[in-house]
Formats: structure tokens, sequence, C-alpha cells
């Protein structure tokens, strides 16, 4: 069972850190036609599908008090926004940076958000999450300063630029931004998790199909605040006429994989932490986020984002990652010493 929980679990951090590949190969849409479509497919199509098949319809949510649903809607509405802010970080600076500076700041946000509603661990719990807190930070910077140091290698070397994407700074300001308003996803877990877990159970269905349940109503959210955006931007950019291209199917298809990959990594380290038993939230989520941004850095790498980037950039990014990867150890660490 523990190896099997592993093994899933390093299967979500994989689809997670792979989900916005895709997006590099669609062709003919502008920004708002791909993740447009990507935030349509994934914060509604897909939920609603996986909670008729998982749960068997919506039956679950009227057995729990309707202000915890709202609290969770109004949460995820930042959430949202902050999902909306990473595709536009990732179309700025990349899928290296994108992923470690966004989760980066998701992690290291997100991990104290659990205090605030369930109150402080004991106290040697509390200081070990802390140093990983402190781990974590010292590797958003670390990759932050690897972003700026690439980009000038890029303009040393005489690359073009796409100006219509902005400065990596820009980007790097829009990733953590983003991260900082996701941890709503965080704060709706924390209050949704318990009594929709109670109904899964009521209802006599596995309970790793609690994370279904929690997803509903935190993608449903979420996803009305980046339907309005696109409709917007859209709109405003006159880019409609775009979905008309040749490569609609084809780029459907790329588009569906994403959403498909971003639902499924949830719902797939739902199911590793109910193998990891009591570790599950807590050894599983180190695996889950480090396999995640090890997979988006080596994948970026692969498509030569950083094929310009000197040997100092990229270990300033190897720096980051590291940090990144030893601090999520030690908040799980705590985590499981809080248990």
């Amino acid at each position: 069972m523990m190896i099997e929980g592993v093994l899933f679990a390093l299967l979500a951090g994989v689809m997670l850190g792979l989900y916005a590949l895709p997006e590099k190969y669609t062709k003919d849409f502008k920004y708002e036609n791909t993740w447009g479509m990507f935030f349509i497919l994934t914060m509604f199509v897909v939920p609603i599908i996986a909670t008729y098949v998982l749960l068997g319809g919506l039956q679950v949510f009227g057995m729990v008090d309707s202000s915890i649903i709202w609290k969770m809607a109004i949460a995820s509405f930042l959430w949202g926004t902050g999902v909306m802010m990473w595709g536009k970080a990732i179309n700025h600076i990349g899928l290296s940076l994108g992923f470690s500076l966004f989760i980066g700041t998701v992690i290291l946000v997100g991990s104290v958000i659990p205090f605030f509603v369930n109150g402080l661990p004991p106290t040697k719990a509390f200081i070990v999450i802390m140093l990983g807190l402190l781990v974590v930070l010292v590797g958003v910077v670390m990759n932050g300063k690897a972003g700026l140091a690439r980009e000038a290698d890029e303009k040393a070397a005489g690359k073009e630029i796409d100006e219509t994407k902005g400065s990596m700074l820009t980007g790097i300001i829009i990733a953590v931004v983003g991260g900082l308003l996701a941890t709503g996803f965080s704060y709706a877990n924390a209050k949704g998790a318990g009594p929709l877990g109670g109904a899964v159970t009521e209802l006599g269905l596995a309970q790793w199909k609690t994370a279904v349940a929690v997803m509903f109503p935190i993608f449903i959210s979420g996803g009305i605040v980046m339907s309005f955006y696109f409709i917007w931007q859209l709109t405003k950019k006159k880019v409609w006429g775009a979905f008309k291209s040749g490569r609609f199917v084809p780029n459907l298809v790329l588009i569906f994989i994403m959403a498909f990959f971003h639902y499924a990594a949830s719902a797939t380290f739902a199911f590793a932490a109910s193998k990891l038993g009591d570790t599950g939230n807590t050894v599983g989520y180190a695996i889950f986020n480090a396999t995640c941004v090890g997979t988006a850095i080596v994948s970026g790498i692969v498509v030569g984002e950083w094929s310009e980037a000197s040997s100092n950039a990229k270990n300033k990014l190897y720096t980051g990652l590291a940090c990144m990867v030893i601090g999520i150890v030690i908040i799980a660490s705590g985590n499981y010493l809080s248990a």
C-alpha cells in the first residue's frame, strides 16, 4: 500500500508538472483563446463529469451547511484569479519559472493558512514548519534571480525577445502575486474537507473521493472569475475569430489534455494520500510538490527555455529547485510531528 501510494504521488506530481506543456504546441491561437478554452474545460467540464461519475451526482453538497460552501466559494474566487495569473506567468516566463515561483509562493503562504482555521500546531512542529518555509523562501528568491539572469543572457546573446509577453520581472511579479491569491484554495480545502468528508462517508463512498467533492465548489467558483475575464479579453482584443482556425480540433485535443492533467493531478494525489495512511498529507505532500516543480523545470529545459542561459543562471535555477525540495520535505516533517 505504501509503495502504491508513493507511485501515485509521483504520478500526480508529474501530471501537474506537465499539464501546461501542450500549450507550447497550439497553433493559430492567441493566449486568450488557449487559456480561455483551458479554463472552461478544467473548471467546468472535467469537474462536472468527475462529480457525476465518482460521486453519483450533487447530493453530497446538500448534506453540509450552506455557509461552508459559500465560504469555500469566496476563497475560491481568489484562487481562480491566482490560477488565471499563473497561466499568464507561464506565457511570460516559461514553464520552469512559472511553476517554481507560483507553487513556491503557494507552499510558502498556503502552509500557514490552515493554522488560522484549525489553530497552531505544537511548538516543536511549528518551529520545524517555519524553518521549512524559510528554506522554500530562499528557493523562490533564487528562482527569481535565475529568471532575471536568463533574460540578461538572452539579450546578451542577441536573441529576439517577444515584447508582447512583457519583461521577465513582470512575469515574476505576476507569478508571485498569483501564488498569493491562489492560497485561497488552501483555505477552501481546510474549511470544506471535514464536513464534505463526513458526507462522503455517510454516502458509503471511498474516503479519497472527498477530494472530488471539495474540488467541485472550488473549481466552479474559480471558473466563474476566469470565464468573465476571458470573455472580456477575447472581446477587447477581438480574437474570437481565432477559434475558426483550421487548427481548432488539434488545439482542442491539446487543451483538453491540459485540462485533464490539471484536474486529475489533484484527484490522483488524493488517492495517493489515502494509500499512504497517516502520512498521506505529509510525506505525500512532499513527494507531490517536489515532483511537480522538478518535472516542470526539466520539461522547460528540454523544450529549450534555458538554451541561451549561462551556467550562472542555470546554477541559480538548480539551487532554487534544491531549496524548494528540501523546504517541502522539512514542512512535511513538521506536519508529521503535529499529526
